[in-house]
């Protein structure tokens, strides 16, 4: 946990899901170059009077350096060569806040946690707290989620106590709010369970989800709310992403996110895209 602003935050998690090595951007430099037999790796070498088979593929995205690509990156600054390594992380508890900032990184592989099917869980609890519970059974179970960034409970509730309002305000303006809310199965729960909320709550949780939920109830959304994502970046890219947001001149929340990126990914890369102190 971290203290910004007067909040307490958690910090993302990070895995290297995956990693293409970077002996394929120096067969690219080699190619660029007809200079195979100057590499001081031997597979890179014979590339030059064979194609490579299946086991010289697997030591080729085994190399560890490469003083060409060193001096490319270094010295003449020819990053065109980096795209050809490619590195894919899993983001664990990001926020949204952090996704709009991703957004601004053009070259980028990026999937994220939906909220149009992942909503269902907060909106049962509001449908079963208009129906024999109240705000505080709402806000009570949506504190379980474990949905925000920001960790202090008591800020947690009035996040959740908002959500519970704009719900409110919206049920009153629909006809059928039930019907955008609840899958079409699960209605006759609300009468058949009406002043039972654990019981609806929970038949509701265990029913059909309702397709898309959340279409009709994005604006609940705030920049406050995790997000999961799988993002993959070349190695010019990441270059790039490394120094624009490991800065501290950077959004704090996307700081943290490098950082945490910077530490799984291997020294091979950061040799060749963070400069040498």
């Amino acid at each position: 946990m971290e203290e910004m602003y007067g909040i307490e935050y958690s910090r993302p998690q990070v895995v290297l899901l995956q990693e293409t090595g970077i002996g394929v951007a120096e067969t690219a430099a080699r190619t660029c170059y007809d200079s195979f037999t100057n590499s001081e790796n031997s597979v890179i070498k014979e590339i030059e009077h064979t194609l490579p088979d299946n086991s010289m593929c697997d030591a080729l995205n085994e190399i560890e350096e490469s003083a060409l690509l060193d001096d490319l990156a270094w010295t003449y600054f020819h990053h065109s060569i980096l795209e050809h390594a490619n590195l894919s992380f899993l983001v664990r508890g990001t926020s949204r806040g952090v996704l709009q900032e991703h957004a601004r990184h053009r070259i980028q592989a990026i999937s994220v946690r939906s909220t149009r099917y992942t909503m269902s869980g907060i909106i049962n609890a509001f449908v079963a707290s208009k129906h024999g519970g109240d705000k505080d059974f709402f806000i009570d179970k949506v504190a379980e989620f474990d949905m925000f960034v920001t960790t202090d409970a008591a800020y947690n509730r009035l996040e959740i106590g908002a959500m519970y309002d704009k719900l409110d305000f919206q049920s009153q303006k629909v006809d059928d709010f039930h019907a955008i809310a609840v899958a079409k199965s699960s209605l006759p729960f609300i009468e058949e369970l009406q002043g039972k909320p654990e019981e609806l709550y929970a038949t509701l949780q265990g029913g059909k989800k309702k397709r898309n939920v959340g279409d009709a109830f994005k604006h609940i959304v705030t920049d406050n709310w995790k997000v999961d994502m799988v993002v993959t970046f070349n190695l010019r890219s990441l270059k790039n992403y490394f120094t624009l947001r490991e800065s501290g001149a950077a959004y704090f929340q996307i700081r943290w996110l490098a950082q945490e990126m910077m530490q799984v990914t291997p020294k091979k890369y950061l040799d060749l895209i963070i400069k040498k102190k």
